[in-house]
C-alpha cells in the first residue's frame, strides 16, 4: 500500500504562476536528464525556462546568462553546447553578432518506449537525432 506524501511545511501557501511563467517538464529529472547533462547546463536551461517567452523563445545573451547565473562564460558557452546536442534547445544567431541570438526551447523527445510497441514515423525520426517538420 503506497503512503501518502508528506505534508509541506506551509500547506496553506501555494505557489502559483503570475506573471510571466517558464515550465519545465518532470521527466527531466525523472529520466535522468538533468544527471546527464549536469549542474552547468541545468541552471542554464533553468535560467533559459524563466526568461521564456509564451513560444519559448529567450534573446538573452552569453553574457548576460553568465553574469545572472554567476557564472564564467566559458561555462555557459560549455552548458549551452550540451543543450544543443542534447536537442533540449535550438538557435539562430543575430546576423551581427554569432554568438548571440534567439534561443528556444524543444519539447522533449518521447519518452523511451517499452518493447514491442509501435513507433510512428516521426518519433523514429526524432530518437535518430532528426526533426521532421510538423504540419501546422
Amino acid at each position: 500500500m503506497k503512503r501518502p506524501p508528506p505534508l509541506p511545511p506551509h500547506p496553506g501557501l501555494r505557489r502559483r504562476p503570475g506573471g510571466g511563467f517558464g515550465w519545465l517538464e518532470a521527466r527531466l529529472l525523472h529520466e535522468g536528464t538533468l544527471s546527464e547533462i549536469g549542474p552547468e547546463a541545468t541552471a542554464v536551461l533553468v535560467l533559459l525556462a524563466l526568461a521564456a517567452d509564451s513560444k519559448g523563445a529567450s534573446w538573452y545573451g552569453r553574457e548576460r546568462m553568465a553574469a545572472l547565473l554567476g557564472m564564467p562564460r566559458t561555462k555557459v558557452d560549455r552548458a549551452l553546447d550540451i543543450l544543443l546536442k542534447k536537442s533540449l534547445v535550438a538557435f539562430r544567431p543575430w546576423k551581427r553578432d554569432p554568438l548571440n541570438g534567439v534561443w528556444q526551447l524543444l519539447p522533449l523527445p518521447p519518452s523511451p518506449k517499452r518493447k514491442n510497441q509501435i513507433l510512428t514515423v516521426q518519433e523514429v525520426l526524432r530518437s535518430l537525432g532528426l526533426h521532421p517538420k510538423t504540419r501546422t
